[in-house]
């Protein structure tokens, strides 16, 4: 995997974030950093607030206390968890494309292409797949050539090989438009195999960084077992290993 280049000014910087909702604590103290061409991973159970700092670092949710700091000229794309669309509503993926506005012809193509489905231009929404689907959903984050891309869970319900080659089209993409990459993931093998640096989040940030460090510390192993952790870091050294010997 290419080295990212991280210059010193972060793209997006959260700093003593703090976000209750209804009185109860949802995120305490949260420190994270964005630098461009950075793949950044966000994970924890069930009930971490992973979602709720998303919202919070787009602006969807105002932080209780803290700050985020970002740039108002930097563009973001989103990839959600999923869209729910009403199978009978008649809409191209090219019509899909254009929602609010008309984008031009040549941008449209260029952001399917590089999702890596340029021929779904005509398809019917409601007749793709779910790896189909997320694409099309990652096209869309693309087509304003974001800085910062962020993606919420987009390979939820997706199988081994649909998981594999999207984690594997975002390499890509990280490289071609030299955005920063947020990902919240439950799929803790890509994690080892894609992040440069792992946030582990469960209220608060309990352990951070290299994937193999994250995997070793004794917070992460009390959230997600020792075994899985084990499992993991083998996992990793053995990619290593696949990828110096390639």
């Amino acid at each position: 995997m290419p080295q990212p280049i991280t210059p010193s000014a972060p793209l997006l910087r959260a700093c003593q974030l703090n976000v209750r909702i209804g009185g109860k604590p949802i995120l305490e103290d949260i420190h994270l950093a964005l630098h461009r061409e950075e793949i950044v991973t966000l994970i924890g159970p069930n009930g971490s607030g992973k979602s709720t700092l998303v919202k919070a670092l787009v602006g969807a949710i105002k932080p209780t206390s803290g700050r985020v700091e970002i740039d108002a000229d930097l563009r973001i794309g989103y990839v959600p968890q999923r869209l729910h669309l009403d199978p009978t509503l008649p809409i191209t993926v090219s019509r899909f494309m254009n929602l609010p506005r008309r984008h031009r012809r040549e941008d449209v193509h260029q952001a399917l292409s590089n999702a890596g489905v340029e021929t779904l231009h005509n398809a019917a929404m409601s007749q793709l797949s779910g790896g189909q689907l997320q694409r099309v959903l990652l096209a869309r984050a693309l087509i304003n050539r974001p800085d910062i891309l962020i993606l919420d869970e987009a390979t939820q319900g997706l199988d081994h090989r649909g998981i594999a080659d999207f984690y594997q089209k975002i390499e890509e993409v990280r490289q071609s438009y030299r955005c920063a990459i947020l990902m919240v993931s439950h799929d803790l093998h890509v994690v080892m195999r894609t992040a440069d640096h792992v946030l582990c989040l469960n209220g608060r940030i309990c352990c951070e960084g290299k994937p193999e460090r994250v995997a070793s510390s004794p917070d992460y192993q009390a959230l997600f077992g020792e075994q899985t952790a084990q499992m993991l870091a083998l996992y990793r050294h053995h990619h290593e290993e696949v990828a110096d010997a390639g």
